[in-house]
């Protein structure tokens, strides 16, 4: 697991942690679709990078797009 030891046994603590990174990484993921719209990419582009459909991509920014 990416090389690090997870010893916290807390299930709030861990939950707690795991909801910062779900948060962080959303924040990440908007920015960059963001630039990649500003940069000209399709929604296509931007989804095959994210691993995910056009559609599913468009449906979560689409509205917000640039």
């Amino acid at each position: 697991m990416l090389g690090i030891r997870l010893t916290q046994t807390d299930p709030a603590t861990g939950l707690r942690a795991v909801g910062a990174l779900h948060r962080l990484a959303e924040r990440v993921e908007a920015m960059h679709v963001e630039a990649a719209r500003r940069a000209g990419w399709s929604w296509e582009q931007i989804g095959d990078a994210l691993g995910v459909t056009r559609q599913s991509v468009h449906a979560k920014y689409g509205k917000k797009d640039v």
